[in-house]
């Protein structure tokens, strides 16, 4: 036995599937389950179904399951930060933030305590050795892959990291758990947001803060204003639906303006742009350290990577200039650069131009 390592353990066939694929591998998985809500919020994962399916599964492989409550750290730094943002004008990712600061913060911190020397999740990536360090990689199945909000693993977490399904794909998942006779084998996965239920993101930024976003106008570049908008969290950039103006041609979301309280709207043609600026950075350890590095770069999790040049302008600050102008480069979204397969880090866009 190599010793004890937690499984995060969501009721689903991935996490489930990785619980056995650990328990083969020789380590002695303890399963984990996080509690995110109370009752008020309604939830596509995390439901006290959710609970019992992991449950199920532990029993099965005849391991240990634990339910650890976690809802106060998903409130601060994935709730509140995803309300921020959209107050601010951004569009964030809360998928990303959560892994960062619950299945890899929380997670680590409980591992710790209960002995465990690593932790596994059932996410598509790989984790690589070379030249004695660890790497982390794209699926081998791009179409699951999900290195892009893992990024953050790449500045110092990936020793205390595995993840048994980097070289599967979904089908082969499936299979394994019905041979295995798992009750969650032919569940679906959660498309949305899984405290955004149908995507309804205002209705719930609305509730969660108690607050009604005021209207205002509908302006284009130069400040003309073209009709009244239903309030800023409505909106993002590169939206061209549920505007409700009647218009001569067809006006996309170029950017909103908290201040003014004005959502700014142009033609598509405006919505490109070949550079951005990034903070709150996780970079591999000597990435940009000898100055500016050619990278391949995504700006939203199922876009193509594009070539780009990426250095760093600050502290905690780079400048990413493209080959070729990319489409809706949005605030509050993440770029990811790639070496090939490998992660190199990434930060979350702050301004695009």
């Amino acid at each position: 036995m190599k010793g004890k390592v937690l499984v995060a353990m969501s009721g689903g066939v991935d996490s489930s599937v990785a619980a056995y694929l650990a328990k083969e591998a020789g380590w002695e998985p303890i399963g984990v389950t996080m509690k995110l809500f109370d009752g008020e919020v309604e939830s596509t994962c995390c439901s006290l179904e959710d609970t019992e399916d992991a449950a199920d599964v532990a029993r099965k492989l005849g391991i240990r399951h634990y339910v650890f409550n976690f809802k106060d750290r998903f409130r601060r730094d994935v709730i509140d930060r995803f309300v921020a943002a959209y107050e601010a004008g951004m569009t964030p990712n809360p998928c990303i933030d959560c892994n960062r600061y619950l299945k890899f913060d929380e997670l680590f911190r409980r591992a710790r305590e209960l002995g465990c020397e690593r932790v596994i999740t059932g996410h598509y990536a790989r984790i690589d050795e070379e030249n004695g360090e660890r790497v982390l990689k794209k699926a081998l199945d791009p179409a699951k892959d999900q290195s892009y909000v893992l990024y953050s693993l790449a500045d110092g977490m990936l020793p205390f990291v595995e993840f048994p399904l980097g070289t599967m794909k979904k089908d082969e998942v499936r299979a394994l758990a019905e041979k295995l006779g798992f009750v969650n084998a032919k569940k679906h996965d959660s498309q949305d947001i899984c405290f955004v239920p149908e995507g309804k993101y205002h209705e719930f930024i609305e509730e969660a803060t108690g607050r009604k976003y005021p209207p205002g106008n509908f302006v284009d570049r130069e400040g003309n204003v073209l009709g009244e908008h239903r309030g800023i969290i409505r909106y993002t950039i590169g939206q061209r639906r549920g505007l409700g103006l009647a218009l001569p041609e067809s006006l996309y979301v170029l950017g909103v303006d908290v201040e003014k309280n004005e959502v700014v709207l142009g033609r598509e043609e405006e919505l490109f742009s070949s550079a951005l600026t990034a903070r709150d950075l996780s970079l591999s350890p000597g990435f940009l350290e000898n100055g500016p590095a050619r990278v391949r770069a995504r700006v939203r999790y199922r876009q193509p990577e594009k070539d780009a040049t990426v250095e760093r302008t600050g502290p905690d600050e780079v400048k990413v200039v493209f080959d070729e102008p990319l489409r809706a480069i949005t605030p509050g979204q993440t770029v990811v650069f790639y070496d090939g397969d490998a992660v190199l880090g990434g930060g979350v866009i702050t301004k695009n131009r």
